[in-house]
Formats: structure tokens, C-alpha cells, sequence
């Protein structure tokens, strides 16, 4: 209702109608032109001239075209399952979530790098959870391009954690494996505890949260991820240098 342009040339006491509005849209749609006033503590004249830079003849046609964009809007639901975040969010208090992240914290704790792995969206949290390992010491690394060679030997001080939300993603489970057989232990984090990437896994932890994909994009939430490596991360804090040790 109200455009970038209307709100820069809103003045001071305007805006100040502006910012009560928009705090009690449910209120004002029943308020008469002087109780809005009273309300911000303006004059009438003040309220008329708002609403005829807000594009109304007067208040009475402002205030119908307020009341009918709450209707349409509904508040604007949020497309989001809240209700599945929140789920998550009490199964991480669960003794079966932390007898989860203790068996990937062990081997965390006994490596001496990490080696974050994920294509698309994953990709993204893979750089996000290496940034946030090395704040606490862990030294930390992102592959996203599935086509990386890997180093010869083995390195049996070396984690993988591979992110994928469907668990089957053939990239990110080719490299995984390559890794693997260099002696590295693998995490897997996914949406789901029954895929091949889970499977091959020598911890898996899932979040199980609905899938969302919307015109070949994948928009599944990412909030869970996000949770997981910070919740990783800040057990790791202590246990390995500490960020300040890494600067000298």
C-alpha cells in the first residue's frame, strides 16, 4: 500500500502517522479520523494530508483501502513450515539427538582437519560450516566442485562432512567415497536417515525436514543445517586451538 516513494515524502509528523499505522493496521481500520490523531498526537489536518500522499482522496477511502489489503494479505502467510522447524527443534533435546552429535563429535575431536563436501544449496552451508570450524580452531576446508582430485595417501586425522539434502545427490557421494577410501571418516548430515549417502556414512545425522521444490528449485529449509554445524562448532570450541592461536 504504501510505496518507497510515498514514505520519502512522508515529513517528520507524518511519518509518525506512517509508523503508528503500520504498528496497529488491526486498530486503525475501526479508528475515526480524530482518534488517529489523538492516538499519534497530531492534528486532523496532519492525518488528511498523510493520506493524500498515500494516494486517497481522504481518510474514509485510505481506511477501506487499508482494511481491504489486510483482508487480501492475511497477514501475509508465511510460506514456511514453522510447525516442522519446530518439530526439529524439540527432537535436537532429545537424549537420541545427543548421543547423535556426541558419536560425530568423537571424531572431530581426533581430527586435525575437516573437509566440508555439497553441490548447489549444500554448498553454500559447506563454506558457511568451514568459516565457522575455523573460528574455533578446527582447521577447516569447502570442496563444491565435485570434480576436485584428491590427495594420494591416507589421512586417518581427517573428517568429511558431506552435506545433502536428498542423500542421493551422485556428486557429492562420488567424491565423499573417494575421500573415504583415503582413510578419512565421513559424516553425513541429511534430510533423511534412508539414503545412499547416509548409508555409506560412519555417522549420519538427519533433520527431517519437508522437502520444497518449487519450479526445479530446490527451496527445502536450510535453518537445520545451519543449527547442526553451529551446534558442532561450539562443542569443538577449547578442543582445538583456539582462533586467536591460529593469527600468531
Amino acid at each position: 500500500m504504501f510505496t518507497h516513494e510515498m514514505v520519502k515524502s512522508f515529513n517528520q509528523l507524518e511519518m509518525d502517522v506512517y509508523n503508528y499505522i503500520v504498528q496497529n493496521e488491526d486498530k486503525v481500520i475501526y479508528m475515526k479520523v480524530r482518534e488517529l490523531a489523538d492516538a499519534v498526537h497530531v492534528s486532523t489536518t496532519t492525518v488528511l494530508r498523510f493520506c493524500k500522499k498515500a494516494g486517497c482522496e481522504g481518510y474514509s477511502e485510505f481506511r477501506l483501502k487499508l482494511k481491504q489489503e489486510l483482508k487480501d494479505s492475511v497477514k501475509t502467510e508465511l510460506d514456511m513450515d514453522i510447525t516442522a522447524m519446530s518439530d526439529f527443534f524439540q527432537r535436537v533435546q532429545t537424549k537420541a539427538f545427543r548421543e547423535n552429535m556426541k558419536e560425530a563429535m568423537d571424531f572431530l575431536i581426533k581430527s586435525s582437519s575437516v573437509i566440508f563436501v555439497g553441490v548447489g544449496n549444500s554448498s553454500i552451508m559447506g563454506k558457511y560450516g568451514a568459516r565457522y570450524f575455523n573460528n574455533v580452531g578446527l582447521l577447516s576446508f569447502a570442496i563444491d566442485d565435485p570434480f576436485t582430485p584428491v590427495f594420494r595417501g591416507k589421512n586417518e586425522r581427517t573428517t568429511v562432512i558431506a552435506l545433502s539434502v536428498s542423500g542421493i545427490t551422485k556428486e557429492t557421494i562420488v567424491l565423499a567415497e573417494r575421500l573415504k577410501r583415503r582413510g578419512c571418516h565421513l559424516i553425513s548430515v541429511t534430510n533423511r536417515a534412508e539414503c545412499t549417502l547416509a548409508k555409506m556414512s560412519d555417522c549420519n545425522i538427519n533433520y527431517y525436514i519437508p522437502s520444497y521444490n518449487k519450479e526445479n528449485y530446490d527451496l527445502t529449509s536450510q535453518m537445520a543445517v545451519v543449527f547442526i554445524i553451529e551446534f558442532l562448532g561450539r562443542k569443538l570450541k577449547g578442543v582445538h586451538n583456539s582462533a586467536e592461536d591460529l593469527m600468531d
